[in-house]
């Protein structure tokens, strides 16, 4: 019955081994899936549609092939179309039989600024959520969801290469492969020891009989030869005595194992030896397939099951349009503008900083540029975007211009002040610019925002929906300044806004009792006036029906004489000097500074005060009163 069980055990052990091996060999199906895209007449750019890439499910592959310089790049399919509407273009969609198809899509309004947009190059745009580069062949991954696609292109002169292919990786895992082939390793052992158990039973049950001598007749005496002596007996040799002994001992076991019906000691280690012989590389084999089995051949038992984390619950209006960046692009945009601004103020070139700076901000760097050439104590660090985004909130909407908010700090020094910025992108071709930027004190609190994910909708100049329309914003803290408690608007600002106009205030009774000192006040005259400038506010909701509100502001001093034999000297102001060239004036001087204000304002009807958020201030002009 043992050679049954041991049969068996080898039938089944020879199933599962080669069940195992057939997964991962005659069973395994091809590990990817292949789409190649054609083109009859190759254009400067080529879109892959969505559905394109979303023929299969999976990884998608991107390989491109050309010589020279290839770009890709992949982002939302509205933002890619809107920056191709001017000019003509490779359409890739998905036709009949999930094939692709190609076709030339002209031009859909003039050319932007009704230039040329021939070699209008796309890389560095800030409209991509990522792209790539490189030299003859491009190979990346990705996985879009519906309403992204990719553009190919070179370098927007030259066409776009029209070697490409796309490819889609298949589940190949077969997790029952290496248990199948341990399996089958386990019965393959049973199966050997029930055969060798079983050969062993049938030697005992089927050993030879052997019959003993035959009865002497009595009256025959048995005699027995004497023994001859050994010489090395007689000779004393005790080694020799000891080897013979030896000799005897085992002479007398073989005898006695004949006597017995049992097979020699030496016979049966031979038979062990054979069997092992036999089943040792069996096992080997198996153990070789089992561990030489991947990953992908075991079932994936590392995987936990993941704990829910709560988080605030936001709901999505019904008609909310998709966030302008995502988090990975606005850390990018934000790190090219740091890079950027940084270089500019080393080499003091405002051209450079004209690519990533507007409004105010930038206004404000074109004075310190000649201030810096010319006096060379002002060194002072420049406010300037911080290296991490600790708050994004981006628009959320498909047109132009589009604006985002961004909160930076400092990754290695935690006592730096954070910054707070907005940046604007003006059309599909722009690149996004920092109109507003200013140092947010270590009193401020940020307010709850909506996730990057979704973003934010902007709130109209005039919306009745807040404490304070954001069209009234700037102007309600100039005249808060300029009057102080008489304003109709005192109390209505936080105390870091108060603490912000008083500072003003003291600055500007420095200056009237500066002339004082010096017994100018009898000649000369000094007029404060604060308002609003011609920019726009940006306002972004907040969760709590708010809004946060970017302002600027400019803050105007000017002295001017009161006879006609006075004049106005510059003294020992080396910025009037330095940006007016002149040591006097007869009709006086104008100095305009201009501070960037952000504001949280709650909604209406809410009891709480305008809170001041961040603010920066920088020197403008100082003009010559003609």
């Amino acid at each position: 019955m043992r050679f049954v069980w041991a049969v068996v055990a080898f039938v089944l052990a020879t199933v599962l081994i080669g069940a195992g091996i057939a997964q991962r060999t005659i069973f395994m199906g091809p590990s990817e899936q292949r789409m190649e895209l054609s083109v009859e007449e190759p254009q400067p750019y080529m879109l892959v549609d969505a559905e394109v890439l979303a023929a299969h499910p999976g990884l998608q592959t991107l390989q491109v092939r050309g010589e020279g310089e290839i770009f890709a790049a992949y982002g939302r399919t509205a933002d890619m179309k809107a920056w191709l509407s001017d000019t003509a273009y490779t359409d890739v969609t998905l036709g009949k039989g999930d094939e692709p198809a190609t076709s030339t899509v002209a031009a859909q309004q003039p050319p932007a600024g009704g230039g040329e947009t021939s070699g209008r190059n796309p890389a560095g745009s800030d409209l991509w959520l990522d792209s790539f580069v490189d030299e003859d062949t491009l190979i990346t991954e990705m996985q879009l969801t519906p309403g992204h696609s990719v553009l190919i292109a070179r370098d927007g002169v030259e066409p776009a290469p029209d070697d490409v292919l796309l490819t889609w990786g298949l589940d190949t895992r077969t997790p029952l492969a290496g248990p199948l082939m341990v399996a089958g390793g386990a019965l393959l052992l049973v199966g050997l020891v029930l055969y060798i158990l079983a050969i062993k039973h049938q030697r005992r049950g089927r050993g030879p009989l052997r019959k003993g001598p035959a009865p002497l007749p009595e009256t025959q005496p048995i005699e027995m030869p004497a023994a001859p002596r050994r010489e090395a007996i007689e000779s004393g040799d005790g080694e020799t005595a000891g080897d013979d002994a030896t000799a005897q001992g085992e002479s007398a076991d073989g005898a006695a194992d004949q006597a017995s019906g049992r097979a020699p000691r030496t016979a049966h280690r031979v038979s062990l030896r054979r069997r092992l012989a036999l089943g040792l590389p069996a096992l080997g084999l198996t153990a070789v397939l089992a561990t030489g089995c991947t990953a992908e051949s075991w079932p994936d038992l590392s995987a936990d099951t993941p704990t829910p984390t709560p988080t605030p619950t936001v709901v999505t209006p019904e008609d909310q349009k998709p966030p302008v960046v995502t988090e990975k692009q606005g850390q990018r945009i934000v790190s090219q503008i740091a890079q950027t601004v940084e270089k500019a103020d080393t080499d003091l070139d405002i051209a450079l900083a004209e690519t990533r700076l507007s409004g105010a901000a930038l206004e404000g760097r074109r004075t310190e540029y000649v201030l810096r050439d010319k006096i060379a104590e002002r060194t002072d660090p420049l406010t300037s975007p911080r290296g991490k985004v600790k708050i994004l909130l981006p628009e959320a909407t498909d047109g132009w211009p589009r604006s985002v908010l961004a909160l930076t700090v400092s990754e290695d020094d935690e006592t730096v002040p954070p910054v707070l910025l907005t940046m604007t992108q003006a059309d599909p071709w722009s690149n996004y610019r920092v109109s507003e930027m200013a140092d947010m004190p270590a009193s401020s609190e940020f307010p709850g925002v909506a996730p990057e994910w979704l973003g934010a909708t902007r709130v109209p100049d005039e919306s009745p929906f807040l404490a304070l329309a954001p069209e009234k914003v700037s102007e309600a803290f100039s005249d808060f300044v300029d009057q102080g408690d008489k304003s109709e608007y005192a109390g209505r600002f936080d105390e870091t806004a108060e603490k912000l106009a008083q500072s003003v205030r003291d600055s500007r009774a420095a200056i009237v009792q500066g002339l004082k000192d010096k017994k100018a006040d009898k000649t000369s005259k000094v007029a404060f006036d604060m308002k609003p400038t011609d920019e726009p506010p940006l306002s972004l909701a907040t969760l709590d029906s708010g809004a946060v509100v970017a302002v600027s502001v400019y803050d105007v001093e000017t002295i001017t004489p009161t006879s006609k034999d006075a004049v106005i000297r510059v003294g020992d102001n080396p910025e009037a000097s330095a940006l007016t060239g002149v040591k006097e004036s007869a009709k006086g001087f104008t100095t305009t500074y201009a501070i960037q204000l952000f504001f949280s304002v709650p909604a209406q009807g809410s009891n709480e005060q305008i809170r001041l958020l961040a603010y920066h201030q920088d020197l403008l002009s100082v003009k010559v009163i003609k």
